[in-house]
C-alpha cells in the first residue's frame, strides 16, 4: 500500500520530533530512508491540484499546520511543478488534514464503501484511485457529506508518485 498517512504506512520523520514528513527532495527522502533500516519503505512524491491549494493552506493553518520555511505549507505556496521529470503516476489517495497529521480514506470508518455506494469510485488494490476526475469527485464528495467528522473536514485528491530511483550503492 502507497500513501502520505502514518495511519496506515510507516513514515520516516525529516525532523528527530517526528513533526515534520516532508523532505526538500528525493534524495534527502531516499538517504533517511536507508538510514532507517526499515524494508518496504517507499519514497514518494506528493502533488495537489493548484486550485486545492488555497483551501488546503487555510485547512492547514486551522488544523495547527506549520507555516515555517520548508514546511510543506510554504512549499505549496511556492506551486513548485509536479510531478517532475520521470517520476512514475501511482494514483490519488483522498486525504484530509487533521492536528498536523494528514488522514486517508482508508483509515477512517467505512469510508472507501461509503464513497463507492455514492459515487461509484473505488481505490485499487494500494488504495488509490487512477483517474483524476474521479478522485477529485470522491474528494468533494466526502467534503460535502461530513462523514470525516471529527477528524477531517476538508479532502483533497494527492496525487502519489514514484520518483526516478537512483542506482543502488552497488552499482555506483
Amino acid at each position: 500500500m502507497f500513501s502520505l498517512s502514518d495511519c496506515v504506512v510507516d513514515l520516516v520523520p525529516v525532523d528527530p520530533t517526528g513533526w515534520d514528513d516532508w523532505f526538500a527532495s528525493p534524495q534527502e527522502a531516499e538517504i533517511a530512508r536507508d538510514q532507517a533500516g526499515t524494508s518496504g519503505l517507499h519514497v514518494l512524491g506528493i502533488g495537489f491540484a493548484a486550485t486545492d491549494v488555497p483551501a488546503l493552506l487555510a485547512d492547514m493553518a486551522d488544523g495547527g499546520g506549520d507555516t515555517s520555511a520548508g514546511s510543506l505549507p510554504e512549499r505549496l505556496t511556492r506551486g513548485e511543478k509536479f510531478p517532475g521529470s520521470g517520476e512514475r503516476r501511482l494514483g490519488f489517495e483522498l486525504v484530509g488534514f487533521d492536528s498536523g497529521h494528514w488522514h486517508t480514506w482508508t483509515c477512517i470508518g467505512d469510508l472507501v464503501t461509503d464513497v463507492h455506494q455514492a459515487t461509484g469510485v473505488q481505490p485499487d488494490l494500494n488504495g488509490l484511485i487512477q483517474d483524476e476526475q474521479d478522485a477529485r469527485q470522491a474528494a468533494q464528495w466526502l467534503t460535502d457529506s461530513g462523514l470525516g467528522d471529527p477528524k477531517v473536514f476538508l479532502w483533497a485528491a494527492a496525487l502519489l508518485t514514484k520518483p526516478r530511483e537512483r542506482p543502488s550503492r552497488l552499482e555506483e
